[in-house]
């Protein structure tokens, strides 16, 4: 059985971050805009974590061209290998290792960031300034994050796809515009927009955790790495967790 300690820091975590989560939404609306600052955030998580998601989502869809084309060639089906691998990218893969790998990284960082900040007291020194810290350091990383990770899983999975065609054209045998044919004949843009969407909320997910994690660490540096381990940890469980909850809904609310 857990400790009472360990529910009440679990409790006080939650409660933290669903805190923040609304500091970020009241200052959405306020100025100042700080597009200069959101605009660095876009290039630091975007153009510097492309290259991880990429990697992953072309071997990604490799391994299910290879995997599901020597098991629908059981039943005489390697055409639907296509489809297979489409509808497995943009619904779930896509988005969901996108959130891990590129996620994990991002918010590893932020948090990093921000509890070197507190723990130098630069924050305080903001406070003192009347400066609104979460306006300035927590609202543009989140606008960005929610503008980086739909545009880097929409790459993801057109990768994942050209990975996926290639694997089955050159090792399975099947016919190039029969793959293309039967993919777009099966997928449709519901599919697509699924993932873009569990993309978006992800990527709010993983940026919030990773500077509440920075804001509330404690213990100094020690403390600041812990932090920083735990982000990782808990940004993939989030996002494991919250894709369960937004698949199911989605099937509610679309299918």
């Amino acid at each position: 059985m857990p400790s009472a300690g360990y529910l009440r820091s679990t409790v006080a975590w939650y409660g933290g971050l669903g805190l923040l989560t609304g500091q970020v939404a009241r200052n959405l609306a306020l100025p100042p805009k700080y597009v200069r600052l959101v605009v660095q955030e876009i290039e630091v998580m975007g153009v510097r974590s492309a290259g991880v998601a990429l990697i992953a989502a072309s071997f990604t869809g490799m391994v299910l061209a290879l995997q599901s084309g020597v098991n629908m060639a059981r039943f005489g089906a390697e055409t639907y290998v296509g489809p297979l691998v489409a509808l497995s990218i943009l619904r779930e893969l896509g988005p969901v290792l996108t959130a891990i790998l590129v996620g994990g990284k991002v918010a590893s960082g932020l948090t990093a960031e921000l509890g070197s900040m507190l723990v130098t007291e630069q924050i305080d020194a903001l406070r003192s300034l009347g400066v609104n810290y979460i306006k300035r350091l927590v609202v543009p990383r989140v606008l960005a994050a929610l503008i980086v990770f739909p545009l880097l899983t929409i790459l993801a999975d057109g990768v994942g796809l050209m990975g996926g065609a290639v694997i089955a054209v050159f090792e399975r045998g099947v016919d190039w515009y029969a793959f293309w044919n039967t993919t777009l004949y099966w997928v449709t843009p519901r599919d697509f927009l699924t993932g873009i969407t569990k993309s978006v909320f992800f990527g709010g997910l993983v940026t919030v955790i990773g500077c509440y994690n920075g804001l509330a660490s404690t213990g100094g540096t020690e403390g600041l790495g812990r932090a920083t381990t735990a982000t990782v940890v808990q940004v993939s469980t989030g996002v494991i967790i919250s894709d369960f909850v937004l698949t199911k809904l989605l099937l509610i609310l679309f299918w």
